[in-house]
């Protein structure tokens, strides 16, 4: 089965619903890695439900319709599917419990022919089901490996943000738990390959590595220690690249360049000196 482009583009994906509460808001915390320090007065308030705050990077998971790529007829071989990108613009802030309702689509696809490849982007609005406010708007980016030259419209796919050639002005280096991975899944993706050894193994992996979005999320703390003040009003949007794996444990290190109210970064293990995201930016508020 191969993709039809302009099926795919009418591809209908089911809305989904999520109530959620203060232990979600902590948990998701938790497994970004908040609370490593419990006396820490900044972090304290992501982890205790005593005047919650709400990390921003949790819109990237509520809500979620699932694995709809393999569940639906989409025609892509989601064996080989890659997370490519991602982005997250806030239009209202979180707030610590509500209803979301998402409402999710299929943006464009990009045949990179024969033998390299698809990129298919994909939205996701979040609304409260209560007011109808739109509270959110995700949008990711999935390379399909093995889906190349099916026959769409040629055209490049999207341009990356830039990384400004001189020295970071700031860098947030920030520790990861060695059980992050087993604490972020109950947020978000059950993909053994995030906590089975044999699994990750069969993935060519030596050990289960983190969920790209818990790197994500770890990227927006740094955001938020650095040029929010742990505000996360300030954080308007977040997008970046993920260009290789973090292995729970690893300490990442988060480089930023600020521009006014565009700042970019990029986030690095600083045990392997590999980046782990890139072509980073985000908007403060």
């Amino acid at each position: 089965m191969a993709i039809d482009y302009d099926k795919l583009l009418a591809l209908k994906i089911p809305d989904a619903e999520q109530t959620y509460g203060a232990k979600d808001c902590i948990l998701y915390a938790l497994g970004v890695g908040l609370g490593l320090d419990p006396v820490n007065d900044d972090e304290l308030p992501f982890v205790y439900e005593k005047n919650l705050k709400v990390l921003p990077t949790l819109a990237a998971v509520l809500a979620s319709p699932g694995f709809w790529i393999r569940e639906l007829d989409t025609g892509i071989d989601w064996v080989k599917l890659v997370h490519g990108e991602h982005s997250v613009v806030l239009h209202k802030e979180l707030a610590g419990s509500g209803t979301l309702v998402s409402k999710s689509r299929v943006l464009d696809v990009v045949d990179k022919g024969e033998g390299k490849g698809a990129i298919v982007y994909s939205e996701r609005r979040l609304f409260d089901k209560a007011g109808g406010d739109l509270i959110a708007t995700t949008v990711q980016t999935t390379f399909c490996r093995g889906d190349g030259g099916f026959g769409g419209p040629p055209r490049p796919q999207r341009p990356v943000h830039a990384i400004p050639e001189r020295a970071p002005d700031l860098v947030c280096e920030l520790p990861t738990r060695p059980e992050a991975a087993l604490i972020y899944r109950l947020s978000a993706d059950l993909n053994p390959l995030h906590v089975d050894p044999a699994v990750a193994k069969a993935a060519g992996f030596p050990k289960p590595i983190l969920h790209g979005l818990a790197t994500f999320g770890v990227a927006g703390h740094a955001l938020l220690k650095s040029v929010c003040g742990y505000e996360p009003a300030r954080l308007k949007s977040i997008a970046g690249r993920f260009s290789a794996p973090v292995y729970p444990g690893e300490t990442i290190r988060t480089e930023l360049w600020r521009d006014d109210a565009v700042v970019s970064f990029r986030a690095k293990v600083v045990e392997r000196d590999v980046v782990a995201i890139n072509n980073g930016r985000a908007e403060l508020g």
